[in-house]
């Protein structure tokens, strides 16, 4: 069963560093009825009291308004592959291998297990770098382990 990869328009602003302003910023999009696949919110370790929230899909009118209400704008960058498919062991570094190989760097890594399933998110710089990306995991052969 080959990996199924898609690009995923990230969506991202600054928030303060307190409690309760993430909620804040996802507030109008519970509201809008938005169905997030993925937030990551962190401290802006350059700026004190400062964060930075990244989320998406934000797909549809509704949506776009209600992020846009939120204080958050779609970014360009990085730009990001959501890779799904059945969880195996040394999968991670198959897929860091492959793209290695192909001299592709990343922006950035998440990924987390639920059950035999996997899902990553992989960050890069480029639009060029993730439509390789994109060829490369979608043929990778998987671990019959």
């Amino acid at each position: 069963m080959p990996l199924k990869v898609e690009k995923v328009a990230l969506w991202c602003g600054e928030i303060e560093d307190k409690p309760g302003a993430l909620a804040k910023v996802l507030e109008p999009l519970a509201q809008a009825g938005v169905d997030l696949q993925v937030v990551l919110a962190e401290r802006n370790p350059a700026k004190v009291g400062v964060g930075v929230v990244y989320l998406g899909p934000v797909k549809g009118r509704k949506a776009t308004d209600a992020a846009k209400s939120a204080g958050l704008s779609e970014a360009s960058t990085p730009v990001v592959l959501r890779i799904e498919g059945p969880n195996k062991p040394g999968l991670g570094h198959l897929m860091t291998s492959a793209l290695a190989e192909a001299g592709i760097n990343l922006a950035f890594v998440g990924a987390a297990v639920l059950g035999n399933r996997f899902v990553a998110f992989f960050g890069f710089d480029s639009d060029a770098d993730a439509r390789k990306a994109s060829r490369i995991l979608s043929a990778l052969k998987l671990p019959r382990r």
